[in-house]
């Protein structure tokens, strides 16, 4: 005999397998409509009484923990990526502009201003680089910020708890164009002459953004291009963690590998399942942009260009190259079609091309 399936809210028999799971409870269709909703972000039956949203967006709690946040002041709910941290509590803007005053060089970590892009290309690239030791020192943000912004608001500076005594550079969006022939020897040069270093620090990272529609307007497309960028991360992650100049242990802890798995698919699918919050190799935390953590920071020109021109050629191949094709691509054949001067050179210091003995000038 058949045994019956019971719905364990009202009690009554189920037919024709209409029913779902919630919090591992079989329900039915009805009680479903009447007293459940769907997470807006990850399409999970929730409770009604247990939606972590409000009266506009319904959320389970994994992502409300890992992708919202709520205004310490007036209480309304917000993605991670438009608050504004303040004294370890996370504001919404206009309370967040009420509390704080805008005439600092050095702007709170939270810090965001409307974007400006520079140059005329699909593809943008925000860069974040921290800079330590020198000091947290307003008069030298603003002899960094004159060099920068001269003409043109290219660079913001903010605070970062994560650094001893220093702060972070944030560019405005810019095409790789505009990057290389933006000012940034002169600001890196300027820099450690005010006493500051990057590489030879323990705290900084160089933090990379990519626009995510210069991979596709479409979005399922985007999510198969992203899925072959973070394939091919984790399938040269030996190459990539020697070009990083990190060790294993800081990458671990600033810029985590998702896995391996055996399709692109199967690793974005992780990467969104796991719990891995913005300390990944490429974060996948924000609305508009993909985020490459993998590099330690640098105050060597010819090492930021080469970093921009890699994450470049590895969103190029993941949107030109099938899974197929992505999937048997060498590292050898990877490099071998590469014509950035910047990044040939460093790619010969690091021993990741076909090398001869070269002079290597030391990162900073």
């Amino acid at each position: 005999m058949e045994e019956k399936i019971i719905c364990s809210k009202c009690g009554e028999i189920i037919e024709d397998d209409d029913y779902s799971t919630v919090n591992g409870q079989i329900i039915c269709s009805e009680c479903i409509e009447r007293y459940c909703c769907t997470c807006d972000r990850c399409g999970a039956t929730v409770w009604d009484s247990d939606s972590y949203g409000d009266e506009y967006t319904n959320l389970c709690q994994h992502c409300y923990d890992n992708y919202y946040t709520r205004c310490q002041s007036c209480e309304s709910l917000m993605h991670i990526d438009d608050a504004y941290h303040y004294n370890d509590s996370d504001y919404c803007s206009e309370c967040y502009h009420d509390i704080c005053s805008e005439n600092s060089s050095i702007k709170e970590y939270s810090y965001k201003p409307e974007p400006i892009f520079y140059g005329s290309d699909s593809r943008y690239f925000g860069v974040e680089l921290e800079i330590d030791i020198g000091g947290r020192d307003c008069d030298y943000a603003d002899e960094l910020l004159e060099i920068a912004n001269e003409d043109k608001e290219h660079i913001y500076i903010k605070s970062d708890g994560s650094l001893n005594d220093g702060m972070e550079i944030v560019t405005h969006p810019m095409t790789l164009d505009y990057h290389k022939h933006f000012c940034w020897e002169r600001i890196m040069k300027r820099a450690i002459a005010l006493g500051y270093r990057s590489h030879q620090t323990t705290t900084c990272g160089l933090h990379i953004h990519v626009n995510r529609n210069s991979l596709s307007d479409n979005y399922d497309e985007q999510e198969s291009i992203i899925s072959r960028i973070l394939y091919f991360v984790e399938m040269h992650w030996n190459e990539l963690l020697k070009f990083s100049r990190r060790s294993e242990a800081t990458m671990s802890r600033w810029a985590s590998r998702y896995g391996y798995e055996n399709t692109p698919r199967a690793i974005l699918d992780k990467a969104k399942k796991g719990n891995y919050g913005r300390y990944a190799a490429v974060n996948l935390c924000n609305y508009s942009t993909i985020e490459f953590r993998l590099f330690r920071g640098t105050l060597k020109h010819n090492t930021l260009i080469a970093a921009l021109q890699l994450v470049n050629e590895i969103c190029n191949a993941a949107v030109f190259m099938s899974d197929d094709e992505i999937q048997k691509l060498s590292w050898s054949e990877f490099v071998s079609d590469i014509n950035d001067t910047e990044l040939i050179q460093y790619l010969k210091e690091r021993n990741l091309y076909i090398n001869e003995r070269i002079n290597v000038e030391e990162d900073l």
